[in-house]
C-alpha cells in the first residue's frame, strides 16, 4: 500500500514535525519543512468544557459539512470527520475516496495512519510504566541505557516526552529519505543519532524530536520485556476497545485501510512508500475517527491514566507542550491538540489541520469565513508601500513583505513567495492557502507588526526594518546614466541606464555594452537577502548607514560579486562597485544625473 502522508496535528503549525515532507505551504515552520511524511494527514482538537456545555443548535451541522466540502470540492481533502459533543456524535461525515484506483469511498470505518499523534499513545505507555514503577519520567535515559554516549548524561526520561533533550531528529538529515523504505529495528534506528551531536543541553530548550520518541519506544521495549507494537495493543487497544486501530505494517491486509496520496498539478498522485518499522514509536500507528473518539474520552475520563498522570501528560513544560500533545488557548478555550474535532485524511497537505481549527470555531459559536467567499478590494499603491519590509515571526524566520508595481507579496523564510488580496486597508488574504495577515500601527501611524491569522491561530511578527533608503529622501525618483562621468573595468557594461526608486522598489532598464536591452527589479530590505527579478541568480542584501545604501551582491551559490555603495547629494547619484564579478576583478564608478 503506498499510504504516505501525516497527521499535521490539529491547528498547530510549529509543534508536530511530521515524519515525510510537508507539502509546501505558507508559513509552516522549519521544524516540520524538513521532514518527509507518513499516511494519513490527521487532524484532532479536544474543546474545553464550555465547547461541550455549547448549546449545538447554534453551531450549525450544515455550516460543518460547507466547510469540510469546501477543502473536498477544491480537491485538498479525502477523509473522514467526526464532531462530538460530550458522549454525543453531532457531526460526521466521510468525503472522497479510500482508493482512487477501485473508486472506493471513505467512510466511518476507514483505517488511516495518524502520523505524530502516534505520539500521544506513546507517552501515554511511558506514563504507565512509571504508575506501575518499571521507571520515573525523573530517570535519567542512562539508567536503562548503560551504553548510552556520554553527551545524554544528563537526558530525562521527561526530557524525551517533551521534546527537550536537544538530541537532533534522524527525519532532519540529508540521508532521511534515501532510507525511509528500508526495513529496520529499533536499536538501528537508535544508531542513526547516537553519536551526533546534540544541538542544546538537556532542558535548556525546545525542538521537535522524533529521534526522541523513538528512544522512548527502545526504552518501552527494554523495560517492558514487550514489542511495541504489542505493548499498545494489550494495555491500550484491547483494554478500551478500539478494534480498528493497531500498529501498521506493509505487509498483513488490513481491512478498509485507506492508501494515500498527494497532490500534483495533474490531480493526486500515489505517495512514496515508507516501510512502517522506520516511523516507529514517533508515528506508526493507524486508527478510526470513532477509534480516536474512544480514546479522547477515555484517556480524558480517567480510564487509562491516572489523574496525576493525565495532569503531568497535560501540562505545557516548553513551547506550550506537555507529553506527546500541544496546549493552547485560542481566543481563551482551553484546548488539547490531538480529540473532540477529528479530522483523518489520506491526501496529504494542510487541509485537516485547517478543517479541524474552523469547526472548533465553529462549535465555539465563532464566524468562520471561507476563501471563496472572501471579497478582494483595490488599495492605494502608497498604502502599500507602507507595510513593505520584514517582520520576525521568530528566532531567525522572517515575513518579508514586497511589491512589484501594484502587486502585493508575501514571502516565508525558506518559502517560495505567494500574492496577498486586500480585503480592508489594512486586512488580507491569500489564495493559495487559508490565511490571512493584519498590519497594525502605533499611535503616529507607523507599523510595528504584522499579525498571521492560520489555523485558527493569531501569531504576532514584528517589524525589524522598512525597506532601505531608496524609498524616501533624495534617492526617490528616476535618474539617467552619465556615460562621460563613470568608470569601468572591461566588460559588457551598460551603453545606457535608468534607475528608478519608488516605494521601496527599485527599478533598472537599459541597454548594455553588446546592444541588448535589459530590465529587472527588486525590493532592498535592510539586512535581508532578495531575489532579483529578472536578474539571473543573483541576490541583493542592502544594508543602510548614515546617508549611504550598501549593496551586497552573490550568487545562489553564495559567491560575492561585488559590494555596491551608494550615496547622493540630491541631484547626482554615486554608485560604486568593487570586489570579483564571476571571478573577473572589478571597480566600478557609476555616476546618474536626477531627472
Amino acid at each position: 500500500m503506498n499510504s504516505n502522508v501525516e497527521g499535521t496535528i490539529a491547528a498547530v503549525q510549529n509543534a508536530h514535525e511530521t515524519l515525510v515532507t510537508m507539502m509546501p505551504s505558507f508559513l509552516v515552520d522549519r521544524r516540520l519543512s524538513a521532514n518527509r511524511v507518513l499516511v494519513a494527514v490527521a487532524s484532532m482538537l479536544l474543546l474545553d468544557a464550555w465547547a461541550c456545555s455549547y448549546a449545538f443548535a447554534q453551531a450549525p451541522v450544515d455550516r460543518m459539512d460547507q466547510i469540510v466540502g469546501s477543502y473536498s470540492d477544491s480537491h485538498q481533502f479525502m477523509g473522514s470527520v467526526l464532531v462530538a459533543q460530550g458522549d454525543k456524535v453531532v457531526f460526521e461525515k466521510s468525503y472522497g475516496d479510500a482508493n482512487l484506483e477501485w473508486n472506493i469511498p471513505d467512510d466511518s470505518l476507514t483505517k488511516f495512519r495518524i502520523g505524530s499523534m502516534t505520539k500521544q499513545f506513546t507517552a501515554a505507555s511511558i506514563l504507565l510504566l512509571e504508575e506501575r514503577g518499571k521507571l520515573s519520567t525523573d530517570d535519567y535515559l542512562k539508567k536503562y541505557m548503560p551504553d548510552a554516549p556520554a553527551a545524554w548524561n544528563k537526558i530525562t526520561i521527561y526530557n524525551l516526552l517533551t521534546h527537550t533533550s536537544g538530541i537532533p531528529s534522524f527525519t532532519s538529515f540529508p540521508d532521511y529519505r534515501t532510507s525511509e523504505a528500508t526495513p529496520t529495528t529499533p536499536k538501528a534506528l537508535v544508531d542513526r543519532f547516537r553519536d551526533k551531536p546534540l544541538e542544546f543541553q538537556p532542558g535548556e530548550k525546545w525542538n521537535y524530536s522524533n529521534s526522541g520518541y523513538v528512544l522512548l519506544g527502545y526504552l518501552l521495549e527494554k523495560i517492558s520485556g514487550q514489542t511495541y507494537p504489542d505493548f499498545v495493543t494489550e494495555n491500550i487497544f484491547k483494554p478500551l476497545g478500539m478494534k480498528d486501530s493497531g500498529y501498521d505494517s506493509n505487509s498483513p491486509v488490513i481491512l478498509h485501510r485507506a492508501s494515500g496520496y498527494s497532490p500534483s498539478p495533474n490531480g493526486p498522485v500515489n505517495s512514496g512508500y515508507i516501510d512502517m518499522t522506520v516511523p516507529f514509536s514517533a508515528g506508526a500507528l493507524y486508527s478510526t475517527t470513532h477509534d480516536l473518539l474512544i480514546w479522547e474520552q477515555a484517556l480524558y475520563g480517567g480510564k487509562v491514566l491516572s489523574a496525576a498522570s493525565v495532569k503531568k501528560m497535560t501540562t505545557p513544560y516548553k513551547e506550550n507542550y506537555g507529553c506527546g500533545l500541544m496546549i493552547t488557548s485560542p481566543k481563551g478555550h482551553l484546548q488539547y491538540e490531538h480529540g473532540g474535532v477529528i479530522v483523518l485524511a489520506n491526501l496529504n497537505g494542510g487541509a485537516p489541520g485547517d478543517i479541524a481549527g474552523k469547526l472548533a470555531a465553529v462549535v465555539h459559536g465563532e464566524k468562520v469565513m471561507l476563501q471563496s467567499e472572501r471579497k478582494e478590494i483595490k488599495v492605494p499603491h502608497e498604502i502599500l508601500a507602507k507595510y513593505v519590509g520584514s517582520y520576525e515571526l521568530a528566532p531567525s524566520i522572517f515575513i518579508t513583505m514586497s511589491l512589484d508595481g501594484d502587486q502585493f507579496f508575501t514571502q516565508l523564510t525558506g518559502q517560495p513567495k505567494f500574492e496577498v488580496f486586500a480585503e480592508t486597508e489594512k486586512d488580507f488574504f491569500l489564495k493559495v492557502v487559508d490565511a490571512q495577515l493584519t498590519f497594525e500601527m502605533d499611535g503616529q501611524g507607523k507599523v510595528t507588526d504584522l499579525v498571521l491569522h492560520q489555523n485558527g491561530r493569531d501569531q504576532t511578527a514584528k517589524r525589524t526594518n522598512a525597506p532601505s533608503a531608496q524609498s524616501s529622501g533624495p534617492f526617490e525618483g528616476k535618474w539617467v546614466f552619465n556615460a562621460g562621468k563613470s568608470n569601468f573595468s572591461p566588460g559588457p557594461f551598460p551603453k545606457s541606464e535608468t534607475l528608478t526608486f519608488a516605494n521601496g522598489t527599485t527599478t533598472v532598464e537599459g541597454v548594455n555594452g553588446q546592444g541588448q536591452s535589459f530590465l529587472f527589479s527588486f525590493t532592498p530590505v535592510l539586512g535581508q537577502a532578495v531575489h532579483v527579478n529578472g536578474g539571473g541568480d543573483l541576490t541583493v542584501e542592502t544594508k543602510e548607514s548614515g546617508t549611504t545604501v550598501e549593496h551586497t551582491w552573490s550568487d545562489s551559490s553564495g559567491t560575492s560579486h561585488g559590494i555596491g555603495v551608494i550615496s547622493t547629494d540630491g541631484k547626482t547619484m554615486r554608485y560604486e562597485l568593487t570586489g570579483a564579478r564571476w571571478g573577473n576583478p572589478v571597480h566600478e564608478v557609476s555616476v546618474f544625473e536626477k531627472q
